[in-house]
C-alpha cells in the first residue's frame, strides 16, 4: 500500500510539471486610438475649412484662400490637388509649412 501511494504521489507530482512550465499567453497590447492627421495631400480643402485652427493656417500661408467666391467649388479637393490650378500660391514650401502646422493640431 506505502509503493502504491509513493508511486501515485510521484506520477501526480510529474504529470503536474509540464502544466507549471507553460506560460500564459502575452495580454494582447493596448492600442492608443488614431490619431487623426491632417494633410495637403490627403485631407480634403473642406474638412481643413470646418476646423478652425486649420483654416487659419491655410489663410496664414495662402491669404485669402479661405475668403476667396470659389472655395466651395474645391471643398472635395485636397490642397496638393488645387496646386495645379494656382501653382503660383500653392507652392511647395506653403504646402510644406501648412504640413508642418498641421501636424501639431490635435
Amino acid at each position: 500500500m506505502r509503493f502504491f501511494l509513493i508511486a501515485t504521489a510521484t506520477a501526480l507530482t510529474v504529470a503536474s510539471v509540464p502544466a507549471l512550465a507553460q506560460t500564459a499567453p502575452a495580454p494582447a497590447p493596448a492600442t492608443a486610438p488614431a490619431k487623426v492627421k491632417y494633410t495637403t495631400a490627403d485631407t480634403d480643402l473642406g474638412t481643413l475649412l470646418d476646423i478652425p485652427a486649420a483654416k487659419a493656417i491655410i489663410e496664414k500661408h495662402i491669404p485669402g484662400m479661405t475668403t476667396n467666391d470659389q472655395v466651395d467649388m474645391a471643398r472635395g479637393m485636397t490642397l496638393k490637388a488645387i496646386q495645379q490650378y494656382a501653382p503660383d500660391d500653392v507652392t511647395d514650401a506653403r504646402l510644406v509649412a501648412i504640413d508642418a502646422e498641421l501636424a501639431k493640431l490635435p
